[in-house]
């Protein structure tokens, strides 16, 4: 099965780090979130990736087109008949990934049909830029189970802010600060039967018409995570995942070392 990643939107409300490089490229821990999440899918043997770029795509294929040289030492010969030696090896050698540039301007469901000349099967579509600790055989296992042609993983966020608990005559019985909310919102990780293309243009936003259309077709499940979630919308955001990963607590890790 293969991995769709969703990595070409401009993240306008993160403008500090993205003028110059697309939002999946900002790094957490010295690697984009991109590597993040794809480690995260290889750890439960996930390999196979399709990277849908846009804007500043050229960041992305650098990074992978170069992967080798950042991330092992090397030997080069200089002169007409230059020669190149790597030392030593990275985890990501098994990794097959295929960079598909889907247009600096497409919504999220064009960019997914663009895809299809390389996908040959069901697959994992999601978001180049949220990370999570989703346990991707029990997703998969969920969506087999229910034999629908889509299913989305859903989360409850936590609340933007503190809440106070009032009693009927307005006196404050607690505070709790930043509780779960009640809505479960999309947290991307879909898994997708090869018929949900037939749902989808070159235009279209996968949010709107397309899961629309299935959830009417009774075509569409929703897998509730409970565990941890986190997009990165914010500069306040990346800040918070560098802490966490700064200081060991960091619940994407799913991966050893």
């Amino acid at each position: 099965m293969k991995a769709v990643l969703l990595a070409g939107g401009l993240g306008t409300r993160l403008r500090e780090e993205t003028e110059f490089r697309p939002k999946p490229m900002v790094e957490v821990g010295g690697k984009p979130i991109l590597w993040h999440i794809m480690k995260g899918f290889a750890h439960h043997g996930i390999r196979e990736f399709v990277v849908a770029i846009g804007y500043r795509g050229d960041v992305i294929k650098d990074y992978f087109l170069n992967y080798e040289a950042r991330t092992n030492d090397f030997t080069v010969h200089l002169g007409d008949r230059r020669q190149l030696t790597y030392h030593g090896a990275h985890d990501e050698h098994d990794w097959t990934v295929t960079v598909v540039d889907t247009g600096a301007t497409t919504q999220t469901g064009g960019r997914v049909k663009r895809c299809q000349p390389f996908i040959d099967g069901p697959c994992i579509v999601t978001y180049g830029d949220g990370l999570a600790d989703v346990d991707l055989k029990k997703l998969l296992a969920f969506h087999k189970e229910h034999g629908k042609l889509a299913t989305v993983t859903t989360v409850r966020p936590l609340s933007r802010f503190g809440v106070m608990d009032l009693a009927p005559d307005g006196a404050v019985q607690r505070f709790r600060e930043k509780p779960l909310t009640e809505d479960y919102v999309n947290a991307g990780f879909f898994v997708f039967e090869p018929q949900v293309f037939e749902y989808l243009d070159d235009d279209s936003i996968l949010e709107q018409a397309p899961l629309e259309a299935l959830a009417k077709d009774g075509q569409l499940v929703a897998y509730r995570h409970e565990g941890f979630w986190q997009p990165m919308d914010t500069y306040r955001e990346s800040l918070m995942l560098n802490e966490m990963w700064d200081t060991g607590d960091a619940p994407w890790k799913v991966w050893i070392p």
